[in-house]
């Protein structure tokens, strides 16, 4: 990884010293993050420790880096679970709480976190003893952030923080928000930016067809229903 003179998130939060970011550079920052860990979720690899000490600014602080590796898993296939309890207590998702097996999606739970960090500059969860750190990680429950953000950036703090990783969405899901959108295309070259667009063109077609077909249905249903039946 190239040299970050920017030192990592954590110290830029901390710099801050209670001075909220603006919106659009957590948005900014955040939407790095998921391309680098989209990387790497899509050659099945689990970062399984990603907080804000291990995301390292450049450029002057606009460049975010995706760093520590160290105890990173490659899964076998898509549907394979990890099961060993790794990574840094406060970033770690009920799953691995409660030592059931896991996937990507407690990277997910890990990135909420850290959207969360960006967004009150302090943890999501936190306890005096890691027990009680445990039991609040376990019942998904925190303090809301500002309401100076927006609702879709409220929002997807929910979608992120659900207790149950299936209920979480993929970090691919994540980057097809529409809020999102201007970020992306930003740090993306202008060829994936044009495969997006056209992603996001036929996914919106193909949802208008459907919510036709389920209309004319239902409405050919209705119609039945109310034909008298024939002697």
């Amino acid at each position: 990884m190239e040299y970050c003179d920017g030192g990592d998130l954590l110290k830029k939060i901390n710099t801050q010293r209670g001075i909220p970011f603006s919106e659009e550079q957590i948005v900014d920052w955040f939407v790095q993050i998921c391309l680098g860990l989209k990387h790497i979720h899509d050659r099945k690899v689990l970062h399984r420790d990603i907080k804000s000490q291990n995301i390292f600014l450049t450029s002057g602080g606009m460049k975010v880096k995706l760093g520590d590796f160290g105890i990173a898993r490659i899964l076998n296939n898509t549907l394979e679970m990890a099961r060993t309890c790794v990574g840094t207590p406060y970033y770690l998702s009920p799953e691995i709480c409660e030592s059931r097996p896991y996937n990507n999606k407690t990277d997910i739970w890990s990135l909420g976190c850290v959207l969360y960090e960006l967004c009150s500059l302090k943890h999501p969860f936190e306890g005096s003893s890691l027990r009680q750190l445990v039991s609040k990680i376990c019942r998904g429950r925190y303090t809301p952030v500002p309401s100076r953000y927006s609702h879709d950036l409220r929002l997807l703090l929910t979608q992120l923080f659900k207790v149950n990783p299936r209920d979480r969405p993929s970090v691919s899901s994540v980057l097809r928000r529409p809020f999102l959108e201007k970020h992306v295309r930003k740090h993306l070259n202008p060829q994936v930016s044009m495969m997006l667009e056209e992603f996001n063109h036929t996914a919106s077609r193909r949802n208008r067809a459907a919510a036709e077909a389920a209309k004319i249905s239902a409405g050919a249903a209705h119609a039945a229903g109310n034909v008298a039946p024939t002697m």
